[in-house]
């Protein structure tokens, strides 16, 4: 019987199952993921994180959603990847970079404890070029661009931070139901590598309320590319300024998408919930 030692963390509800990859070798990852974030049978997260050694930067995340389905990143596992390779002594830096499918990410750790840490992570440039979000539309930047579902017409906003984001202004969203609507969304064939999908109720310039449907593993509680992807799109549809708290179903992030140098900054908490050792 193999024993398999794990961490389950979350930023804002956006929960994980990490795996420190330089102390032991997983032979399936994609099937792991499937097996542990089953809710019932299993330990129950959004999907798993390893952590692993790289030859570019500190350290490299590779992540699977639930479905087994192997994603670019995700801003609340980079926070909380920060804040486990710091807490378990891997590393005494504050200022750590994090290779990704999706590039170099840097991460900030703030004050905090071995219970909750503010992290920031430096999501980079939002990508606009439809070709390589991607999304087959011929406009770009995408924004509020019609797209037929079922015979209506949603109103989307295109972005990239790593991976496909389509962000939905309107009211009402405590109302949709994501479980049907969401995989429309997904898997409609404009995205040619699916979609993540973002419905945002507009609060005031610095205020968004939002639920996600994410690609590969359904309605998340949060979503961090998926806030950094609708904070520059309410900035690009002038909802907001460059500075948006997004109150998600669990919890809050803050976005800031800096005017000098084009990058999105995300911050919120990185918590870890349990450790434990998985037998068989």
């Amino acid at each position: 019987m193999k024993k398999l030692k794990f961490t389950k963390m979350q930023g804002a509800g956006n929960d994980y199952i990490y795996v420190n990859g330089f102390t032991q070798q997983i032979e399936n990852p994609s099937e792991l993921a499937v097996r542990l974030s089953n809710r019932h049978f299993g330990i129950g997260s959004d999907g798993l994180v390893l952590i692993l050694p790289s030859d570019i930067c500190d350290f490299r995340m590779q992540m699977f959603n639930s479905d087994g389905s192997e994603a670019e990143m995700c801003g609340n596992a980079s926070r909380c990847v920060g804040k486990y390779v710091y807490d378990n002594g891997l590393t005494d830096k504050k200022e750590i970079t994090l290779e990704t499918k999706a590039g170099v990410k840097y991460i900030t750790l703030k004050d905090g404890d071995a219970i909750a840490r503010k992290v920031t992570v430096d999501m980079g440039e939002p990508i606009l070029a439809p070709t390589l979000i991607p999304v087959q539309v011929a406009e770009e930047p995408v924004l509020e661009y019609p797209l037929d579902i079922d015979g209506k017409i949603w109103k989307i906003s295109c972005v990239s931070m790593g991976n496909p984001h389509a962000v939905v202004f309107m009211k009402g969203i405590k109302d949709l139901d994501l479980p049907v609507l969401g995989p429309k969304f997904e898997t409609n064939p404009i995205f040619p590598r699916k979609t993540n999908t973002e419905f945002i109720e507009v609060v005031d310039r610095n205020t968004l309320n939002m639920r996600v449907w994410e690609r590969g593993a359904g309605e998340t509680l949060a979503c961090g590319t998926g806030a950094c992807a609708a904070a520059v799109a309410a900035v690009l549809n002038n909802h907001c300024d460059r500075d948006i708290t997004i109150h998600l179903l669990g919890g809050d992030l803050k976005i800031e998408w800096d005017v000098l140098n084009n990058h999105v900054y995300m911050t919120g908490e990185a918590v870890t919930v349990f450790e434990g050792e998985l037998i068989g």
